[in-house]
């Protein structure tokens, strides 16, 4: 029956091609879509699978697919077996159930801060801040140091910050007979600092920016007179405000009368910002330098080893 079926659709199939060639290519459209109806039904009928007819033949046999997709081959519905998204990476252990990686390096890492750490407190000179003479209290918001001091209705304060504040290493030729690492000058933090100066029922405060030349550090005692510390602006800011604003005029010294310069610098020592001054400044900034250093390497220390 089937035979007889399929030659049925051939013949049916011929005469559609035969009247295809006499009506030609203006309704080659028409006769395509006319082939594609005809056809359809025999292209199911030989395509359908021929199922065995013995008494083996069973009527629940379930459908199995050919294939599987490499999402189904990668789904995490199965995450304890390796799929062919989702291979074994060989990644080490976590065991303190922080979910960081931890590697030999980091392991080595940690090692060296611990001694580092030991060394740094070791050759740390003062354990407490040093204090500063003259009255000024201290004021600490991170590496930011605020120094104020209140004098016949003034309110002088001296901030800066000990970010970026030890000076680049210069070399340096080492003298005869000398082992190198004896002539290495100890780390000191020079930093920059602004002194404002704010009078009773004013409307602004005098700001001045100053900062440690560097041919001016070696000063000795034969340079009592020089100043280790220079003016750089001169500017009058609003009061209270904590941004240095642009729009206000600023005086750059660097082309400024001397004369006009000493009187600046007498009326900063007045106030008690001198040579005594600055020198402590230097010892208070170094020892708040190398404690947020350490700091620094402790934390350091536990972030690596995700403590």
């Amino acid at each position: 029956r089937r035979s007889s079926d399929l030659r049925r659709e051939l013949v049916s199939s011929a005469r559609v091609f035969r009247s295809l060639a006499q009506h030609g290519a203006r309704h080659l459209s028409t006769m395509l879509s006319s082939v594609s109806r005809v056809l359809r039904p025999t292209l199911r009928l030989v395509a359908r699978p021929l199922l065995p007819t013995g008494p083996t033949l069973s009527t629940n046999i379930a459908a199995r697919p050919f294939t599987r997709s490499l999402w189904l081959l990668g789904s995490a519905s199965t995450p304890q077996r390796p799929g062919l998204l989702h291979p074994h990476r060989g990644l080490p252990s976590v065991s303190c159930g922080c979910g960081g990686l931890h590697t030999e390096g980091d392991k080595a890492f940690a090692e060296f801060l611990t001694d580092e750490i030991k060394e740094e407190v070791k050759i740390q000179k003062q354990k407490n801040l040093p204090k500063m003479t003259g009255g000024w209290e201290l004021e600490l918001n991170g590496t930011e140091a605020k120094l104020v001091r209140k004098i016949s209705g003034e309110k002088i304060t001296v901030t800066f910050n000990t970010n970026n504040s030890i000076p680049s290493s210069f070399e340096e030729e080492s003298e005869e007979g000398k082992k190198a690492d004896e002539n290495e000058p100890d780390l000191v933090s020079t930093p920059n600092f602004v002194v404002e100066v704010t009078k009773q029922d004013s409307k602004h405060n005098l700001v001045l920016d100053c900062h440690y030349p560097e041919d001016e550090m070696s000063h000795g005692e034969e340079e009592d007179d020089s100043d280790i510390f220079s003016i750089r602006e001169v500017s009058f800011q609003p009061t209270g405000e904590t941004d240095w604003k642009d729009t206000s005029y600023t005086l750059n010294t660097d082309s400024l009368d001397w004369a006009l310069y000493d009187h600046l610098m007498d009326f900063l020592a007045d106030r008690g910002v001198d040579n005594k001054f600055a020198d402590e400044l230097i010892e208070l900034s170094t020892a708040l330098e190398h404690q947020e250093y350490i700091k620094f390497l402790e934390e350091l220390k536990r972030f690596v080893k995700c403590q």
